[in-house]
């Protein structure tokens, strides 16, 4: 039993032993077992799950990219450039863009630029496939501080990520959109060069201010082309890629400077830059500035580029215009167009002042303490002065109301501020003051009508009152100003070269930004006497002569309508008998031209003006012989230029030449074909022969005579103001013919040197009286002789050009008759070698002089006489 028991006992034990120790493994290898299965399973799941994730990425993938652009379209882009418009000297003179672009080849654009822009984009651009996988923690965190910040988010793009999504894509802020930036950015890595990504980068990006790519920025900010940027200038080109507005170089300049410096120290730490030029180029200022805005880059240019614009618009179309990058090579000589400006304005201006002051612009409220200052909204601008501030509001409705412009400098926009009887205290807009004396305002009598002005000006008082807004101009030789202000009237000034018809000057009126109706080229108006020149060639063409003689005495004829026509001359109920052809034009007598061109016929009135290209719209009737249709500046300008160049027809011009985006020609106007003129070196070899395709409208002979005869409208006849401007200098040669309308509606001069013609036309644009004695000798002449007198360099001028065929004789310049060596009033006269003196009017034979005035020397009526 007990032996039994002890067995039990031991086994007992053993099962004891067993049941508290053997228990205790067992739980410790099942925690295992379970974290095992534990992370087995989450493995399980989470390689499941990245599998998913896989393939539900490859898929997502491959559903974007049916409508992933197509990039290979880069390849052969073609960007929006800019259109330039070039003065015939090569200056710039206007810019035409939907973005203002100059596209750049990646060989030509500087090593400089390119560094500037890796160092401060992309600083491991010729290392990574187009994405920089190690940026997109960096960028992840950024975001996700501006999400909690509700800035934009921020991604990690490259350059060509950058290039994919200015080109192919949208800026939208979506995960689509990224995945296709990033998908699209592999494959152009592997299509294109790095050059290639980096030239349509730079070409593409905008910088601000207009600016679309690199090269118009560095023409924009810096006034040069982007071959010469330094390494500072392009560092700041490079700080506009983030936000140009941010770093604008005038209201945010010191923010635009602290960039500026950052990435040129990126450009140190690249290698690009040595320690000593990172701080040199650092000292340097900004100098950065503000281009002007596209159009015209100055204001003397403003109505010659806009008939440019239309031109190449009517010609190309609006979108090669604007986008297509055409070099347009016009006919313009900048220095001829900024005098004709002036002299246009300065005689446009006279004018007007001799008709009185129509009062101020406007009148504004001014502060008790006109010293007083305050602060404006505007970032960037210094405090100003309460009258400043109202002047500023008093322009801005001004300028809403189109009465003053920017154009019209140096004439400045001023507020009275304080008056005395001896001056006047003015103020501008930037702050300064200036000062009107007495006889600086003294022209200013009241305007009463265009025929009548108040009392002389005998105080400043009488004349400006404290708060009037004016125009003022410094005065020549003082520190004062001199009051001005904007004409009513209006009027063209074109300037031509004579022998090819390209145009060197055009004014279309007194202010661009004032009107843009150009009234050079669109105007259409009666040429009054100015049209008298081709009834007498077509009267020395018809055998009369210089010195025949055509009776100037009262005229009627019937007219088409039942009526009868009775043209009197300048000067009212006065006649002068017989006069030779010479006096007719010098004297510009009217009832003797409509006598002559009754004797020719109106049929050959209207061929000479048609073939002369004057107008092609003349109504059939006797009046149009004293300019009774219409014409425009431009066509009659281009009429008398034909007169000096020997009688050959010519086309008004404004381009020479235009080149597509690439550089080849596709439009010429001088279309000959010259052989032997594309020569590499001259080599003494003769000059190549080149054809004149000019058509000859009018025998040359012809024409020097009527040269000749208007040379004596300058000297002796209705143009003697233009005499008057040379003083004691000597007159060039110079010829041409004065013109006024009934009522004095229109004043003209159109004349001309050997090289140059030149057309002047004055009136209102709703047509009405310029004021009595107000024609074209007094109005229109001297704007004339002013831009002659400074446009021509006397002593390069030669002499007016005769052709073979002309006999000069001396005779008296009044009576036509042969003149004896010595005796006074003599000139030579023109004559074609087969000529009888006397010509046509012999063969009248009536003798007589009934009709001369009394205080007229009568003419031997033995010459004979067309009644």
């Amino acid at each position: 039993m007990n032996r039994r028991y002890d067995d039990q006992d031991e086994q007992g034990m053993a099962f004891t032993a067993h049941r508290y120790e053997e228990p205790k493994k067992e739980k410790k290898g099942g925690a295992f077992r379970l974290f095992a299965r534990l992370f087995m399973g989450v493995f399980v799941l989470g390689l499941v799950g990245a599998v998913a994730a896989v393939i539900g990425g490859f898929l997502y993938v491959k559903s974007l990219e049916p409508s992933l652009p197509d990039y290979t379209a880069l390849e052969s882009y073609q960007p929006k450039v800019t259109t330039r418009i070039h003065a015939g000297d090569g200056t710039l003179v206007a810019e035409f863009a939907r973005e203002r672009r100059l596209f750049v080849p990646a060989e030509s654009i500087p090593d400089t630029v390119k560094e500037a822009f890796i160092s401060a984009e992309d600083k491991t651009f010729y290392e990574h496939n187009g994405v920089y996988w190690a940026g997109f923690p960096r960028a992840a965190w950024n975001s996700f501080k501006a999400m909690r910040e509700g800035a934009p988010l921020q991604g990690a793009s490259t350059i060509t990520q950058q290039v994919a999504k200015n080109f192919l894509l949208t800026s939208d802020q979506k995960i689509d959109r990224k995945v296709k930036e990033i998908l699209i950015a592999r494959r152009m890595e592997k299509a294109f060069t790095k050059d290639h990504i980096l030239e349509l980068y730079l070409n593409e990006i905008y910088l601000g201010n207009r600016s679309y790519g690199v090269a118009a920025a560095a023409l924009n900010y810096f006034g040069k082309p982007l071959s010469e940027v330094e390494a500072h200038e392009a560092a700041y080109l490079a700080t506009l890629a983030k936000a140009p507005a941010n770093y604008h170089p005038v209201y945010n300049e010191s923010r635009a400077t602290v960039r500026r410096d950052w990435i040129l120290g990126q450009m140190n730490a690249n290698g690009y830059l040595t320690d000593g030029e990172l701080a040199s180029y650092q000292a340097m200022p900004l100098g950065a500035e503000i281009s002007p805005p596209l159009g015209a880059r100055s204001a003397a240019m403003e109505y010659f580029s806009e008939e440019v614009r239309r031109e190449v618009a009517k010609r190309y179309g609006t979108d090669a215009l604007y986008d297509g990058g055409l070099s347009v090579r016009t006919t313009i000589d900048p220095d001829l167009q900024e005098k004709a400006q002036k002299a246009f304005r300065e005689g446009v201006a006279e004018y007007d002042m001799r008709h009185g002051y129509r009062g101020p612009l406007a009148s504004v409220s001014l502060p008790d303490d006109l010293d007083a200052q305050t602060t404006v909204e505007r970032e960037g601008e210094e405090p100003r002065y309460f009258w400043a501030l109202a002047l500023d509001a008093a322009q801005d409705e001004l300028l809403a109301q189109r009465k003053v412009a920017e154009d019209l400098r140096p004439w400045r926009i001023a507020v009275v501020l304080e008056t005395t009887d001896a001056v006047a205290e003015i103020g501008f807009l930037d702050g300064e003051r200036g000062s009107i004396t007495l006889p600086n305002l003294a022209w200013a009598r009241p305007y009463i009508d265009h025929n009548n002005i108040g009392d002389e000006i005998t105080s400043v008082t009488q004349v400006l009152t404290p708060g009037d807004v004016i125009m003022a101009e410094p005065a020549e030789g003082e520190t004062s100003y001199a009051l001005r202000q904007i004409p009513a009237v209006n009027g063209g000034l074109l300037a031509m070269d004579p022998h090819t018809g390209r145009i060197k000057a055009m004014v279309g009126g007194f202010s661009f930004g004032l009107s843009e109706f150009n009234r050079s080229t669109q105007a259409w108006r009666q040429p009054g006497s100015t049209f008298k020149p081709f009834i007498y060639a077509a009267a020395l063409d018809k055998g009369y002569t210089p010195s025949s003689i055509v009776l100037d005495a009262p005229f009627v004829a019937p007219g088409l309508d039942g009526t009868w026509y009775k043209p009197g001359n300048y000067v009212a109920d006065r006649f002068y008998g017989d006069s030779t052809l010479r006096l007719g034009i010098e004297k510009s007598r009217n009832t003797m031209t409509a006598r002559l061109a009754q004797d020719l016929g109106i049929g050959t009135i209207i061929d000479y003006a048609e073939r002369l290209g004057v107008s092609d719209r003349l109504p059939r009737n006797l009046s149009i012989s004293l300019g009774a249709g219409e014409t425009t500046l431009t066509r009659l300008t281009a009429a008398y230029a034909q007169f000096v160049n020997g009688g050959k027809q010519i086309q008004p011009t404004i381009i020479d030449r235009v080149q597509d985006r690439s550089g080849e020609t596709i439009y010429a106007v001088d279309d000959r074909v010259c052989f032997g003129c594309n020569v590499e070196a001259w080599d003494e070899q003769t000059e190549p022969p080149l054809t004149d395709s000019r058509e000859q409208v009018l025998d040359p002979r012809t024409a020097f005579q009527m040269v000749s005869i208007m040379e004596g409208v300058i000297e002796r006849g209705t143009g003697t103001k233009i005499r008057a401007l040379y003083d004691d200098e000597p007159l060039p040669p110079l010829a041409g013919k004065t013109g006024t309308t009934n009522d004095y509606r229109d004043a003209w001069f159109v004349g001309f040197s050997p090289d140059l013609a030149v057309g002047v036309f004055v009136g209102f644009d709703m047509p009405q009286t310029l004021g009595n004695g107000e024609g074209g000798g007094n109005v229109a002449a001297p704007i004339f002789g002013r831009f002659m007198k400074d446009a021509l360099v006397t002593e390069d001028v030669v002499p007016f050009r005769a052709p073979s065929g002309i006999r000069l004789v001396r005779v008296n310049a009044r009576t036509g008759r042969p003149a004896s060596s010595g005796e006074p009033n003599t000139i030579l006269e023109a004559f074609k070698a087969e000529d009888d003196i006397y010509g046509r009017g012999n063969r009248y034979n009536v003798s007589g002089n009934q009709n001369a005035s009394s205080g007229d020397e009568e003419i031997d009526s033995e010459l004979g006489v067309i009644y």
